[in-house]
């Protein structure tokens, strides 16, 4: 079992999948494999500017071919929704929970963001992120911020450069760092990431025994909000260098899929709600659909239709959207982030 970048999350994701997997198959023997990727070496140039996320994956999927290892844990957020021919996303673990936090420097402990001075300057390296809070909250700066977990917090607390940062509300949770939370940034304030909070396990598409085994770790509604939200940012191209955010929900059957667009500074955005009824029984589906994919994912024990709708669900959004000018706001803003 491989983990990017010997990064403390990284492990720490990585360990508690492991541990899932233990607990399951108390006689698996397991090993874990600590790889670094290149997205871990060039921590000094902004993500966006880096290009697209098989930055982070492309390295591990070279040794999942090899058969070095059998299984990649990774962030979901950090997977493109077309994975390469061969492989497949097996399992996608209960999702943390998939909110924005603000992380404050000491200095301004019990504040929110709307509390801070003029001008402050926030840390983030997320266009989705900036994009959003620069539209409300035009009094502050935000500035790019980069480097693993660790390195974040160090250059706020250490430096007097940023007032706030703002990173995953999941990372911190992983780490054990929930106490430096000052602030939980709302669906209204701020819509997340597609996947964000959630870990998914890649594996080779064609190893059966493999798939059955982490097919078990699947949790059936981060599945289906998972398949929505990458089906939705598929269909719009998007990907780490435009902002595109989303919130999702399930309740009572129905999926419930909010996605949105921005330009750069926020000033431009389209943002939409659908849902669909995703309250399907499961079907034995044995047989030639034995290895379906709904945007990289292979959940045999969630129902394929339910899958199907959560599916159609992102992709109608997505053409509602681009109907509505989506198109024009996203290549602009790829042309600006280009430009920097």
């Amino acid at each position: 079992m491989a983990e990017p970048g010997a990064a403390a999350l990284a492990r720490i994701q990585t360990d508690s999948v492991v541990e899932m997997l233990r607990e399951l198959y108390p006689d698996l023997r397991i090993e874990i494999v600590a790889m670094s990727t290149t997205g871990d070496k060039i921590l000094d140039t902004a993500l966006s500017k880096i290009g697209e996320k098989s930055l982070f994956t492309k390295e591990l999927e070279n040794a999942l071919e090899r058969n070095e290892v059998d299984l990649v844990v990774h962030s979901l957020k950090d997977l493109p929704t077309s994975l390469p021919p061969g492989f497949t996303i097996g399992a996608v673990c209960k999702r943390e929970n998939p909110l924005d936090a603000v992380v404050f420097h000491p200095k301004n402990c019990g504040k929110t963001l709307s509390l801070l001075p003029e001008k402050s300057v926030i840390g983030t390296s997320s266009l989705r992120r900036a994009a959003q809070l620069k539209k409300k909250f035009p009094q502050l700066e935000f500035r790019d911020i980069r480097g693993n977990l660790n390195t974040r917090l160090k250059k706020l607390d250490e430096k007097e450069d940023f007032s706030a940062i703002i990173l995953a509300a999941a990372g911190l949770k992983r780490m054990g760092w929930e106490n430096r939370i000052g602030q939980l940034l709302s669906p209204e304030d701020c819509l997340y990431a597609v996947g964000q909070g959630a870990l998914a396990v890649e594996v080779r598409a064609k190893d059966q025994e493999i798939l059955n085994m982490v097919s078990a770790l699947h949790d059936a509604d981060t599945v289906l909000r998972c398949i929505a939200e990458r089906a939705f940012m598929k269909r719009l191209e998007g990907g780490c260098s435009v902002p595109v955010a989303v919130n999702t929900m399930l309740k009572d059957g129905q999926l419930y899929l909010t996605g949105a667009v921005y330009s750069l500074d926020g000033s431009d955005s389209l943002k939409e709600t659908m849902q669909t009824s995703v309250n399907y029984p499961q079907q034995n589906e044995d047989g030639p659909n034995d290895d379906v994919q709904h945007v990289g994912i292979t959940a045999k024990n969630v129902p394929g239709q339910a899958q199907e709708a959560a599916e159609n669900l992102g992709v109608e959004l997505a053409t509602l959207l681009l109907s509505k000018g989506a198109k024009h706001i996203l290549s602009v803003a790829r042309q600006l982030n280009d430009a920097r």
